[in-house]
């Protein structure tokens, strides 16, 4: 099992749970360019609404589904409402740049979470490292004998362009490219009964060439089992790889539909996001990124899947 949690985590949560105690309640925004349809992103939220309940903190919460000029105006308002901080994920690759600014310069500070984006000047981040994850999950292929030079893997997305599938691909591609293996990557949408339409249409055209399959978000790993069943696969006839958030993916792992996954710390992500932005508040700079991610196999899945409620 691949772990990858920095020691600064702990440090983060434990100064920003003293520091609540003595001083009174900040109000802090939680921006999602995630769908409130998306079982990861319940993960997610769980986090934010624990970490308030637990500092006696407030904290907004919204969800925008990928819509950038929504997800830029959500950051505007907690500047115009006078946020004490913000933690916010990145939509598209350098979309943050100009909102990001602005709240630095009115002195609040913001942290990214979940999806990495270099171009902003966020305080820190917190998350996974996406183009680690996409060689993790590349490497594994290879390394297994799942994929050889010229075949080729199938990579189902939700939101192409987003941040997350791009720096996964950019890893997948260091690790394929010299190898001379190829791949797609395909529009899956945030609907799940459209994420398992296109997912079947697609494995039933294409199903003779597909050697391998990386899931690059949560909603279409975890749809595996429904699409194999209707497009007549047996766990294992595919070998996937992909994000491992959900109950869903889990239940897939011990089942043999998926071979390995990425869990993402999803709860543990937002908490640890707002403890570094209420640090910010109270004048200790965080000064480092919080890196978090593991990629388990069936033996270690049944630890995910009871964290997220599974029997």
């Amino acid at each position: 099992m691949l772990r990858r949690t920095f020691m600064g985590a702990a440090i983060a949560l434990a100064l920003s749970t003293g520091a609540s105690l003595a001083q009174d309640a900040k109000t802090l925004y939680w921006v999602s360019h995630g769908g409130p349809a998306d079982p990861v992103w319940t993960y997610f939220l769980q986090g934010a609404e624990q970490w308030a309940a637990d500092t006696g903190h407030k904290v907004n919460t919204s969800f925008h589904s990928g819509d950038v000029p929504s997800h830029q105006e959500a950051i505007r308002a907690a500047i115009a409402a006078g946020a004490d901080g913000i933690c916010s994920t990145s939509p598209d690759p350098g979309s943050m740049v100009d909102v990001v600014k602005e709240a630095r310069a009115a002195g609040i500070p913001i942290v990214n979470f979940n999806t990495p984006d270099d171009a902003p000047d966020w305080n820190a981040y917190v998350g996974g490292d996406l183009r680690f994850v996409g060689r993790s999950w590349a490497q594994y292929l290879v390394d297994n004998n799942h994929v050889k030079s010229g075949d080729f893997v199938w990579m189902p997305v939700e939101v192409p362009g987003a941040s997350y599938g791009v720096e996964e691909e950019k890893g997948i591609a260091e690790v394929f490219e010299p190898l001379g293996i190829t791949w797609e990557v395909t529009d899956a949408t945030l609907d799940q009964a459209e994420v398992i339409t296109r997912m079947t249409d697609y494995i039933t055209a294409n199903r003779d060439r597909i050697s391998a399959m990386i899931g690059l978000g949560d909603m279409v790993t975890g749809s595996v089992k429904r699409v194999w069943d209707q497009a007549g696969l047996a766990p294992g006839d595919i070998p996937v790889v992909g994000w491992g958030n959900s109950l869903d993916t889990t239940q897939g792992v011990m089942d043999g539909y998926v071979n390995a996954a990425m869990w993402q710390d999803p709860q543990a992500t937002s908490y640890m996001c707002l403890s570094a932005t209420l640090m910010e508040t109270s004048g200790i700079p965080v000064g480092f990124n919080i890196l978090t991610g593991a990629l388990y196999e069936a033996e270690t899945a049944p630890v995910y899947h009871e964290i997220m409620g599974g029997k």
